[in-house]
């Protein structure tokens, strides 16, 4: 039995909070736009299952990336719905910009995006929090943003003085931890040095003001789950993580929210049960396991800037999957505040309306597609390799 046995009675109520970020992540990696009737849908979906926190949009320039042209639609539809849950309250009310709990996420990791944000908030319909991205490999992080690593850590500070100035929530995702797309990082340091690199860096983030951080594996690197359970051990370490100047604890779980990307669903699971193990409370999954890199193309048109992009196989580096996940977790005895019947309902429809759909469209022109990955939606059930690490 592995040494990252999980024993049930060691979880037994043991609460986290998982985001799902399927409109947002799940989307940009389809090659076509959809609509803003299905995105909003989806979105009352998952509040109605009980997701407290989402990622709803992108404001990223609709030049470059186009998935999201209707950001400012999707956050005013979900302000203003009328949709009632089972407590009989509105949709509308649910939201925290209203006096709600549940809280809305906008992607924005360039200036001109923040600055739409904080347009749309000024104006009565913003995102309660932006994420901004930076990643430990150089090479990354000039592709996803145009900027060095020094530039974008003085954009960012300034970004979350102007998000807090506002009463937003700003968090800082650090990705490439495990590894890089490009291989120049992957030659030039060792697991271990990448890992000390990446610690420097959500220091660094949380020096600079971030809310809290997106721990990521951008593209599946961490095929051992020892390396993450290790990695999160060491975020959760009081001794190596400190205190803030502001006098925050570094080692707080609630400042880290674990993000899995990878070809091997099975191997997402038992990294996030390695996360769990180590003492992470907040996770992000999107239905039906799509999701990363935004795509290359949109209907067969090359998308300005993107010609020979560095991860042109995105269709196999999707995210960790929302059903399967919450599975997981509910077999360990973890309290998700999911209701998963709702959810397994409500994934089921999305595979149909989104990602076959998408499939079904791409197969008239003989260009390839991102296929279901859930374990759940798919075969019905978890993989021995991933409940043999609690079950027995």
């Amino acid at each position: 039995m592995t040494d990252l046995y999980i024993a049930k009675d060691e979880m037994a109520g043991k609460k986290v909070e998982i985001s799902d970020i399927s409109i947002r992540d799940g989307l940009q990696s389809l090659e076509t736009v959809i609509d803003t009737y299905t995105k909003v849908k989806y979105l009352e979906g998952l509040i109605l299952a009980g997701f407290k926190r989402m990622e709803a949009t992108n404001y990223g320039h609709p030049k470059f990336v186009p998935f999201f042209p209707d950001a400012t639609e999707v956050l005013k539809r979900l302000l203003n719905s009328e949709t009632k849950g089972p407590d009989g309250r509105m949709i509308g009310e649910m939201m925290k910009r209203n006096g709600g709990d549940v809280e809305l996420t906008a992607v924005t990791i360039h200036e001109s995006g923040a600055e739409r944000a904080f347009k749309d908030f000024d104006a009565g319909y913003g995102p309660d929090r932006i994420l901004q991205m930076t990643s430990t490999c150089p090479e990354h992080q000039r592709a996803n943003s145009g900027k060095t690593h020094d530039q974008y850590f003085a954009m960012t500070e300034q970004t979350i003085k102007a998000a807090h100035s506002r009463g937003m929530v700003v968090n800082g995702t650090v990705s490439t931890i495990w590894g890089s797309p490009f291989e120049k990082f992957n030659k030039q340091y060792s697991m271990e040095d990448k890992l000390n690199i990446a610690i420097t860096f959500v220091k660094r983030y949380l020096d600079c003001g971030a809310d809290d951080i997106e721990l990521a594996d951008h593209d599946g690197s961490v095929t051992d789950y020892h390396k993450s359970y290790e990695f999160f051990n060491r975020v959760l370490d009081p001794l190596e993580m400190g205190t803030g100047p502001d006098g925050r604890d570094y080692s707080d779980p609630n400042l880290y929210i674990a993000h899995f990307h990878t070809k091997n669903m099975a191997s997402a699971l038992r990294n996030a049960a390695a996360a769990l193990k180590a003492g992470i409370i907040r996770f992000e999954s999107c239905m039906s396991g799509i999701g990363g890199q935004p795509a290359n193309t949109v209907d067969g048109v090359t998308i300005e800037g993107r010609d020979g992009d560095y991860y042109s196989d995105h269709f196999n580096h999707g995210l960790i999957s929302t059903e399967d996940m919450v599975t997981m977790f509910h077999e360990i005895g973890v309290n998700t505040g999911i209701n998963q019947e709702m959810l397994m309902a409500l994934g089921n429809g999305f595979r149909s309306d989104v990602v076959d759909m998408f499939a079904g469209k791409q197969k008239k022109f003989n260009r390839p597609s991102m296929p279901c990955r859930s374990f759940m939606l798919t075969n019905g059930k978890l993989p021995e390799s991933v409940t043999k690490l609690y079950a027995g």
